[in-house]
């Protein structure tokens, strides 16, 4: 009799256990994905380094938003660290490589804008607690008026008191330098809540004052440093227009070298077998306030964006996420 009620106290026991874990799913959705982080004792040196294969692969799920709504996208995420680095792999396919965010032609007698954006891939971290982001993601961060259009919404968080860590690896602005873009969020100012974080970098336009043709060309005296790429150090003045060609092409964004904070993140890529193999590192700790320092022993909060020659409001998101880091 006593092993009996034994059997069912412990049966209830589980059941009950069962029965939390339950209203814990209910009350969060979806179970959180955790990234699982492998420790090795050397950096990984490229896209294809066998210590790639210690990390256990993670298929996160992207739902479309805005004109990709109803479409789905799967980004395989691996992750490495050392004593001192981080380091994430993504793989996702992608029909189009898109590498140039808008670009100049000549007709022959006038320079008319084409159109064309960029792939890109960001990760949101949190650096101070951000409200909610660890169960619902970068949903938490949109805020705008009811029933408003997206372009009226801004990304930015609650409060102050809440900062957040802005990776962003663009494939037409970032990747000629080798680096993610690196920004924090805070609450919203006048537009939005998105900060470079200190030191040079990001990209300028490239147009007159008008904005009817392009200001800038290759400087001729220097090898392009990135062919199909205009790099804002390696631009000279367009002094006489009359030179170029119908068909001639100028791309209408030019790339800044990254520098302090800002170029915290590196970055390695390719575009192969209609897919991207996106690779960034950074230092655990970079000492920086606009960066999240990582620590080993704890967990991190983080969520995703994939954009597919698209603009911010068109985008495919991740649900939020969990970086853990093995031992």
């Amino acid at each position: 009799m006593k092993s009996k009620m034994l059997i069912l106290s412990s049966l209830l026991i589980v059941l009950v256990a069962a029965g939390v874990g339950l209203m814990a799913d209910r009350a969060t959705g979806a179970a959180i994905q955790a990234l699982a982080a492998a420790k090795v004792a050397k950096a990984p040196a490229n896209l294809d380094d066998a210590a790639w294969q210690k990390a256990k692969a993670l298929d996160v799920p992207f739902d479309g938003k805005e004109k990709f709504a109803g479409k789905k996208a799967v980004v395989t995420t691996r992750a490495l660290y050392t004593d001192s680095e981080v380091f994430f792999l993504f793989k996702w396919k992608d029909a189009t490589q898109s590498i140039t965010k808008g670009a100049w032609q000549f007709d022959g007698e006038k320079w008319g804008k084409l159109k064309g954006d960029e792939d890109r891939i960001a990760l949101q971290f949190e650096i101070n607690r951000i409200n909610n982001f660890a169960t619902k993601g970068c949903a938490v961060l949109c805020h705008g008026p009811a029933g408003a259009p997206m372009k009226e919404f801004k990304y930015a968080t609650a409060s102050a008191a809440e900062k957040g860590d802005l990776w962003h690896w663009k494939a037409a602005r970032s990747d000629p330098y080798h680096s993610a873009d690196d920004g924090w969020l805070t609450a919203a100012g006048e537009k939005t809540g998105r900060k470079d974080d200190a030191g040079g970098g990001g990209d300028s336009r490239n147009e007159t004052a008008d904005k009817s043709k392009p200001r800038y060309m290759q400087d001729p005296a220097k090898k392009p440093s990135f062919p199909g790429f205009l790099l804002a150090e390696e631009a000279v003045e367009i002094t006489d227009h009359s030179k170029f060609q119908k068909g001639d092409t100028i791309t209408s964004r030019m790339p800044k070298k990254p520098s302090g904070s800002r170029g915290d993140i590196k970055a390695l890529s390719r575009y192969a077998d209609g897919g991207w193999t996106v690779m960034l590192s950074r230092k655990l700790d970079t000492g920086n306030d606009d960066d999240v320092a990582f620590n080993p022993r704890r967990k991190y909060s983080f969520a995703m964006a994939l954009f597919d020659d698209s603009g911010d409001a068109d985008s495919y998101d991740s649900e939020a996420l969990s970086l853990e880091f093995g031992r």
